[in-house]
């Protein structure tokens, strides 16, 4: 800006200005000063020629080399609890994904046990084991004899017959 300001200073001499707002009548205060300025305002112009910008300081660069190491803990910080929380998150999951297959592996042998359970129960009954005998070749064993031992020597009672062959205990049903 290039052109001429100015700025006067009022003369103390004149009256208190009355101004109508409205209807109603005030006055204003630059007269009714009870003590008058011992000097009057000097007259402020604006000098052509002379660059109206003040000159930048310089201050700012200092102050972003003092708080770069505050912010550079801010961002690391940031990122070090994000980095972290990802972790966590990745290891839970993780955690997660094995806990529910160890849930399925258990409820696969826990119906394991409870069909062999009903094997030991179904396989239970007389005429099964009798059944399973057979099957693995086992002979049904004949007439019992007893070895009972006196004082006076040994006493077998009963007559002890060999069990017979596989074939001829098929036979004989």
């Amino acid at each position: 800006m290039t052109g001429r300001a100015t700025a006067r200073v009022p003369s103390r001499s004149t009256a208190p200005s009355a101004r109508t707002t409205t209807g109603t009548t005030r006055t204003t205060r630059s007269g009714t000063r009870s003590t008058p300025r011992p000097t009057p305002r000097p007259e402020l112009r604006l000098v052509p020629g002379v660059p109206t910008t003040r000159p930048r300081r310089r201050p700012t660069s200092a102050l972003r080399h003092k708080r770069a190491p505050y912010v550079l803990l801010v961002v690391g910080l940031l990122v070090g609890t994000t980095l972290a929380l990802l972790v966590l998150n990745t290891v839970i999951a993780v955690d997660s994904l094995k806990a529910t297959q160890l849930r399925a592996e258990n409820a696969e042998r826990a119906q394991e046990v409870q069909r062999l359970e009903q094997q030991v129960v179904s396989g239970s009954t007389p005429a099964e084991v009798a059944r399973a005998a057979v099957a693995a070749g086992l002979v049904p064993a004949g007439p019992a004899a007893y070895l009972v031992i006196e004082p006076d020597g040994s006493v077998l009672r009963g007559t002890p017959e060999p069990a017979p062959a596989p074939g001829d205990a098929e036979g004989g049903d």
